[in-house]
């Protein structure tokens, strides 16, 4: 008789959800998953890096050789260019390291709140200040970080492509 009524009582009314969804959840929870796709995205964007240099040094050395004067000129407009591009660079090379770091902390500010007793209302308007803070933090550093990379790479780039026109 009970063996009969567990049959017909449902263990679980939530429905469940599709294979796909569990698949994809299972592929995203893995280290080596995000370990990918943090490599094949620095990949993508160096590749495009790299052509784009490739691309600046190609104007710049048909800029010289069509151009009568040996002005500064072209040297300047490419340097500033490689500046920009390894400035950006950089930029986001500091962001992948600067994310989960914000995250840590964000999370343990939030959790110690909790800790002393603050009720859930107030965390939650704590935690939109704490992130505005943070962001806005970062993102300061981030680009002070890459204006001061690009300007050293700008005038690095001038001196090396103006010194190889003379």
């Amino acid at each position: 008789m009970e063996q009969e009524e567990e049959k017909t009582i449902p263990k679980s009314t939530e429905p469940t959800p599709p294979s796909s969804y569990s698949l994809v959840l299972r592929i995203m929870s893995k280290r080596r998953t995000w370990v990918c796709l943090f490599v094949l995205a620095y990949g993508i964007i160096l590749s495009c890096s790299w052509n784009f240099l490739k691309f600046i040094l190609s104007w710049y050395k048909l800029q010289s050789q069509t151009s009568s004067s040996s002005s500064g000129w072209h040297a300047l407009y490419a340097s500033v260019l490689l500046g920009g591009v390894f400035g950006l660079l950089s930029m986001i090379a500091a962001l992948a390291v600067a994310v989960p770091a914000t995250l840590v902390i964000w999370i343990t500010v939030l959790v110690l709140l909790a800790f002393l007793g603050k009720p859930r209302w107030v965390l939650v308007i704590e935690g939109r200040k704490i992130t505005k803070e943070i962001v806005g933090f970062v993102l300061k550093i981030l680009l002070k970080e890459g204006n001061v990379v690009a300007a050293v790479c700008a005038i690095l780039g001038y001196i090396a492509l103006f010194r190889k026109d003379q």
